[in-house]
């Protein structure tokens, strides 16, 4: 059965997983100026092993060259818009060129991304960045524009759409377009360069065998506690840290986000609150990684390698009990039609002839590029399941930065025998058609729990925020009837989520800050369990208070001159305060 609603209570609509992975593939700043040098001939071979030529291309008006790789998120966000253009100024005597200067990307890889993204324009392979240096190209993906004499006229980036911790829902300036436009029409480009996002260009250098600090005794384990939950295969991160040459490969973007602190992502505001999923770095860690590409990333004896962390199959939580899967395929368009995509609801029933209770749970993904997030919903026997009931229970769910649900000793989720599970699923076009078919894992709990955990939502539906406002306030209240235990938190809002903040008022009057998150990075939402469990006797409250910002100031702003009420989609926004209580079962 499938479900099609309009309104629901759940983790919201935002950008695809690629867009997740900004902060860590991401970077922008102002290239070195070459406007007006002349670039020389130069031959490289394309996906089809063919040599081509930039002399190949003097009878056009105008060369863009552009540095791609093929995990880069911005980058391949890109490659719909840049074969478009391709069509769209062939007629006016433009050639698109694409150019993998990547150390890490083989010819191999080359070609199946040029084969994925459809590119009409030759892709071209610069293994020892021969070209990249002599362009002066320092990220994926930087364009250049050469006139008719092969000088240099315009060098930057192809929109301003992407940034690092934005995307915009539309550029405000088509800056490759514009550059070209003139460049045709024999004018002087008015804006000659302008600052790159995207992935650094990895070239090869020279690494020690030997140092201090190395890959093997040191640095292997820091990755392998930080960032292998998700830089590997299959997951969110746009890039695998899973290898010795992975890291060395990514190098100077590891530099980059270590140094910026961007990665790994943590959002909590450190002077509230413990948590048991803090990904922030220590600082022990940092200086570690920071000297060990100081030195050369030597790699070191391999007989220091810590064993390789083990995933089962691609499951965090281990290997499940049962597997359910999605009971028909879904295929996600290659572009957004207007309007959006509807969230998709698909319905599997459990048969479970007894009460389960689950210790873990994990929806996956079937094609996670384009699948922004997943809840599943628990639908009990002889009930309906419609969007937007606060009381229809909430297993768990996935979206960029959120993580499993793995309950403490003593805790579980129950599922009634004879119960349903719906799929809701938010699917996020990313310029290649995809299909999907997702999975929910679980793990039982050996014995019947002390305290039965439900997943609450702190919603505020009713908000109407003005157009120019940088600060909008909306809160909503939990009064707490029974006594609980707090676990965790996830608050959610959209493109215009500025900060939100949790709250426990006590019987008595006291007050206390559990979570701050000053600074919402809706590309990244972040579940935050809590260290300890906080008691919350009968009487007590939560109160959630979220601030939105519907000004220009705001770069992921879709319009900043409408009105913006609650609403599943991007453009709309949401103030939901997700929070895990559990409760003594004979009390329930």
């Amino acid at each position: 059965m499938r479900h099609r609603l309009s309104l629901s209570l759940t983790i919201a609509s935002c950008p695809a997983i690629l867009f997740c992975a900004f902060l860590f593939a991401t970077g922008s700043e102002k290239p070195a100026s070459n406007p007006g040098k002349r670039i020389a001939n130069f031959t490289l071979k394309d996906t089809n092993k063919q040599s081509i030529s930039l002399d190949d291309f003097k009878d056009k008006k105008a060369v863009v060259v552009i540095f791609i790789g093929t995990e880069c998120p911005i980058n391949n966000a890109y490659m719909p818009r840049l074969a478009a253009m391709q069509k769209s100024f062939a007629s006016q005597g433009v050639q698109f060129l694409a150019i993998n200067a990547n150390l890490q990307d083989s010819p191999e890889k080359v070609t199946e991304h040029a084969k994925t993204y459809a590119l009409p324009f030759p892709v071209l392979k610069d293994v020892d960045n021969v070209v990249a240096d002599q362009f002066g190209a320092q990220r994926t993906s930087e364009a250049f524009v050469l006139d008719s004499q092969r000088r240099i006229r315009y060098q930057g980036r192809i929109d301003d759409q992407f940034g690092i911790g934005y995307k915009r829902a539309q550029p405000t300036r088509q800056d490759l377009a514009a550059a070209l436009g003139e460049v045709l029409e024999e004018k002087p480009v008015k804006l000659a360069t302008t600052p790159v996002a995207g992935c650094i260009i990895a070239r090869g250098s020279k690494q020690k065998a030997e140092g201090a600090i190395t890959y093997s005794k040191h640095v292997a384990r820091i990755l392998q506690k930080h960032c292998q939950e998700c830089h590997r295969p299959g997951q969110v991160g746009p890039m695998s840290l899973m290898t010795f040459e992975d890291a060395t490969a990514w190098a100077d973007t590891i530099r980059e986000v270590i140094q910026e602190q961007r990665m790994p992502p943590w959002y909590a505001d450190p002077r509230y609150g413990h948590f048991s999923n803090d990904r922030r770095l220590p600082s022990e860690d940092r200086k570690t990684l920071l000297a060990w590409l100081d030195e050369g990333t030597p790699r070191g004896d391999e007989m220091d390698l810590p064993a390789p962390r083990e995933f089962v199959d691609g499951w965090v939580i281990g290997k499940p009990d049962v597997i359910f899967t999605m009971p028909e395929e879904y295929s996600v368009p290659a572009d957004m039609p207007k309007g959006g995509i509807p969230y998709q609801r698909f319905e599997v029933k459990t048969n479970f002839k007894e009460d389960r209770w689950i210790q873990a749970a994990e929806s996956r993904a079937g094609a996670p590029s384009v699948v922004h997030h997943i809840v599943m919903f628990l639908v009990p026997p002889n009930e309906d399941f419609f969007p937007g009931n606060p009381k229809t229970p909430t297993l768990c769910g996935t979206a960029p930065g959120d993580m499993p649900l793995i309950l403490p000793p003593g805790t579980a989720k129950k599922i009634p025998a004879g119960s349903s599970l719906v799929f809701e699923m938010h699917y996020t076009p990313n310029g290649v058609a995809r299909k999907d078919r997702s999975r929910l894992g679980l793990i039982f709990a050996k014995e019947p729990p002390k305290y039965a955990v439900r997943t609450v939502p702190i919603a505020q539906p009713r908000f109407r925020i003005p157009p120019g406002a940088d600060n909008y306030e909306v809160e909503q209240w939990l009064p707490i009837f029974e006594e609980a235990s707090l676990l965790g938190f996830m608050p959610h809002m959209h493109l215009r989520g500025k900060d939100f903040m949790y709250e426990a008022i006590y019987p008595d009057g006291k007050k206390e800050i559990l979570l701050a998150v000053p600074h919402y990075n809706f590309n990244w939402q972040s579940v935050y369990r809590l260290e300890k469990p906080i008691h919350l006797p009968a009487g007590s409250k939560l109160r959630c208070v979220a601030h939105f910002d519907n000004s220009t100031k705001n770069p992921n702003n879709p319009d900043a001159s409408k009105f913006v009420s609650w609403g599943e989609q991007t453009w709309e926004e949401m103030m939901i305060g997700w929070c895990d209580l559990a409760y003594e079962r004979q009390k329930k």
